[in-house]
């Protein structure tokens, strides 16, 4: 009988790729509203708050399920999971573009929900049996970069896609196309698991976690610092990229293509800095100090663009460096503080309490803009909102000062060391 041995590295990137490729469909289809944001308000008669509201029901979709998406995660295994929920994300894409109804457009936002999150969870959850001890940080890093590819070329679609841009409905058009990428990557991964299943010794699978809601919230101090710093940076990045390119538009007078590209730059940032923060910190440990550093630099940047004429690449490239952090440095983080078998529901419950800031965040945002009349004859309208997002700064600075201080004392995990096992 053949022993089994560590599957190569060239099998572990192979399935890295597949696995983000179900990722970069996923991002697409999430970021496609932003750039018809106006197109919806001046042909559908759309008002910020309903905007805002196609990203709340995606939220409050994902807020339903990720509990129970953690548990089949680890119950039925990552390549079941990711094929289910990645099949999810392209039902949804079909039914967001059929009917300029809001409530068929919320239905496929809702539906979108119920299959992204927890396959964004499911993908985690593979990282970290793929890669535990092997270039962890790195691989969430390089996942993140090919994700956030989806929303690059979401962002900047008007500009490679111009002749959608005519009206509203022919870039969700496109959006469905793009989405098959979800399906593709989803079975590639299914088919080189269950491969490697029979060839290679994986991650240890450990027994099931029960869904017990008496144990469930029954984490590490540390676990919840990291959920409470990635709600901070999550509420303050993604609501503000949902009404991004409008705002672009409306209150710096930009064109629909450059609004795109503006907002394309924060992922791209992320792109660049994610990987290499990965390295970083896998190098010389220091994850709660990072974790300081990047909510130093997210404190200034809304109020950059609300009072003063700086180039808008200055602000946004910040934001995408310390949005880069989270998963970089947090994100991998858990994999070494919660037990293996309970990783999928660690990642999901994480997941679900972001969720639950940003659906508060998108629909207040909508309302802030809607209540101070932001629009292009008002763009002073749009400061109420950005004052809300830079309070953020200042929470994510306590907890990562909180995070730093329970990993330097008898509770930690070695966190801020430089070595992880």
């Amino acid at each position: 009988m053949e022993l089994k041995t560590s599957p190569p590295a060239f099998y572990r990137w192979t399935v890295l790729v597949f696995i983000s490729l179900a990722m970069f469909g996923n991002y697409y289809i999430y970021d496609s509203i932003a750039p018809i944001a106006d197109l919806l308000k001046s042909q559908l008669s759309y008002s910020d708050e309903n905007i805002g509201l196609l990203y709340t029901s995606y939220s409050i979709a994902a807020i339903v399920v990720l509990l129970i998406g953690g548990y089949l995660i680890d119950r039925f295994g990552t390549k079941l999971s990711t094929l289910a929920f990645g099949i999810l994300c392209f039902v949804a894409a079909v039914i967001t573009a059929v009917s300029s109804d809001f409530n068929v457009m919320i239905v496929g936002r809702l539906i979108l929900g119920l299959g992204a999150e927890p396959l964004i969870v499911a993908v985690t959850t593979a990282l970290a049996k793929w890669f535990k001890g092997k270039e962890l940080s790195f691989a969430f890093g390089l996942n993140l970069t090919i994700a956030r590819l989806g929303s690059f070329a979401a962002d900047n679609s008007p500009t490679w896609a111009s002749g959608s841009y005519f009206n509203w409905q022919d870039p969700l058009f496109l959006a469905i196309i793009i989405s098959i990428t979800c399906v593709i990557g989803a079975v590639g991964y299914f088919l080189l698991e269950r491969t490697a299943e029979k060839k290679y010794i994986l991650g240890e699978k450990g027994e099931v976690d029960k869904l017990d809601f008496k144990n469930m919230f029954k984490f590490n101090k540390s676990f919840w610092y990291i959920v409470a710093l990635c709600i901070t940076f999550y509420s303050a990045i993604f609501p503000f990229r949902s009404f991004a390119i409008k705002f672009f538009i409306e209150a710096h007078g930009t064109t629909r293509e450059m609004g795109g590209f503006l907002n394309s730059v924060l992922p791209f940032s992320a792109m660049i800095a994610t990987p290499l923060f990965g390295l970083l910190a896998d190098k010389i440990g220091k994850r709660a100090l990072l974790m300081t550093f990047g909510s130093i630099m997210l404190l200034p940047v809304y109020l950059m663009m609300a009072y003063t004429d700086i180039t808008l690449y200055i602000p946004i490239a910040m934001m995408g460096i310390a949005f880069s952090l989270i998963p970089a440095v947090m994100w991998p983080s858990v994999a070494y503080i919660v037990k293996e078998n309970r990783l999928g529901t660690a990642y999901a419950l994480m997941t679900l309490i972001q969720q639950i800031g940003l659906a508060g965040m998108n629909w207040l945002i909508g309302s802030a803009n809607d209540f101070a009349g932001a629009s292009a004859s008002n763009p002073d309208g749009y400061n109420l909102g950005l004052w809300i997002f830079s309070t953020l700064g200042f929470f994510g600075l306590f907890f990562a000062y909180m995070l730093r201080r329970t990993e330097l004392g008898p509770q930690g995990h070695g966190l801020e060391n430089k070595k992880m096992k």
